[in-house]
């Protein structure tokens, strides 16, 4: 890869944070990890933040994290599932960057452990909604497509994929 970062977008549970630290290690990158930043910066998890300061309070912080992100460079940055919800992120992340979309299905993203997302936490059927409502997001930010498969080695299998498509983008 040349100084352009790599930005993994896609919804919670689809492998981002898995992703961002498999492909830090491939291409000797460091990784950024937005959520993991927000969670430092605040004292609190994410969904105390919530519950503290509602979505809107969350999401400040998140577009504060994405400028900061942005001007990183040859960086790994894994997004949180709803960053694309502000077009001011986007155009952030995206002035150096390839955009990744990890695109996993709903009903595999059900077996992960969601309990630390607020918006999928009582409900984890809700991510059939969040993914109807931000796919066309998704696909419009979204430099590369790797679809996610639960399969005994469809991680790796898309790893595989994501990398194929990064080289191809050098």
């Amino acid at each position: 890869m040349d100084n352009r970062n790599i930005v993994l977008i896609g919804l919670s549970g689809c492998g981002k944070t898995t992703f961002a630290r498999r492909l830090g290690e491939r291409y000797h990158m460091p990784v950024y990890d937005m959520d993991a930043e927000i969670v430092r910066a605040a004292g609190k998890p994410v969904a105390e933040i919530f519950a503290s300061e509602g979505e809107a309070g969350f999401r400040d912080r998140e577009t504060a994290a994405a400028r900061y992100a942005g001007s990183l460079t040859r960086t790994v940055i894994s997004t949180g599932g709803g960053v694309v919800l502000r077009e001011e992120n986007m155009a952030a992340l995206r002035q150096n960057a390839v955009v990744v979309f990890l695109d996993r299905a709903p009903e595999d993203i059900l077996g992960e452990d969601l309990s630390d997302r607020p918006l999928v936490a009582g409900d984890q059927r809700k991510i059939y909604r969040l993914r109807a409502e931000r796919l066309p997001l998704y696909t419009r930010y979204a430099d590369l497509v790797v679809r996610n498969r639960k399969t005994k080695d469809g991680t790796e299998a898309a790893l595989a994929e994501a990398l194929e498509k990064l080289i191809k983008t050098e």
